[in-house]
């Protein structure tokens, strides 16, 4: 989304200056919210100006092709390295998910290992009480529905 020009924010502010009505009618009249109204007006008294901040501008790669070069030595020397080991053993100040996303970059997934063996299912329920207690309901249903239907018989 683009700022509003520097002409329209002028228009804006010299309705106020003039009192043409209170704040949210003059917002109603340049179809703005009266927020942005007090925001300008804060910027006008805080700095002396009311013009559009700056953009926000373009971040560069904190892992720089070399480094990515690096890493892909790094693990095609040790191919079971966590990602802080591989961070570390860059010597880049950046955080475990930027070597992930390091990674992927060059076509490479992190694997996860498991450390301990998988676990067994457990017994969740257990039937309580002599064998003559009344067994659990049967957790297929006897009616069909959409997912399933009855077999045709031939007549």
């Amino acid at each position: 989304m683009q700022p509003y020009s520097q002409d329209f924010r002028e228009h804006v502010v010299r309705a106020c200056d003039e009192q043409r009505g209170t704040r949210e009618q003059i917002a109603a009249m340049f179809g703005v919210s009266s927020s942005w109204i007090r925001r300008l007006l804060q910027r006008r008294r805080a700095t002396g100006s009311f013009a559009a901040k700056p953009r926000g501008g373009f971040r560069s790669a904190k892992v720089t092709e070399d480094s990515r070069h690096r890493l892909l030595t790094l693990v095609r020397a040790q191919p079971d390295a966590t990602l802080a080991q591989l961070r570390d053993r860059l010597g880049l100040a950046v955080h475990a998910s930027t070597v992930s996303r390091a990674l992927r970059r060059l076509g490479l997934v992190v694997k996860k290992k498991s450390c301990t063996p998988p676990s067994r299912p457990a017994l969740t329920s257990s039937i309580s009480g002599p064998p003559s207690a009344a067994a659990p309901a049967a957790s297929t249903p006897t009616a069909s529905s959409f997912w399933t239907r009855s077999a045709r018989t031939r007549g």
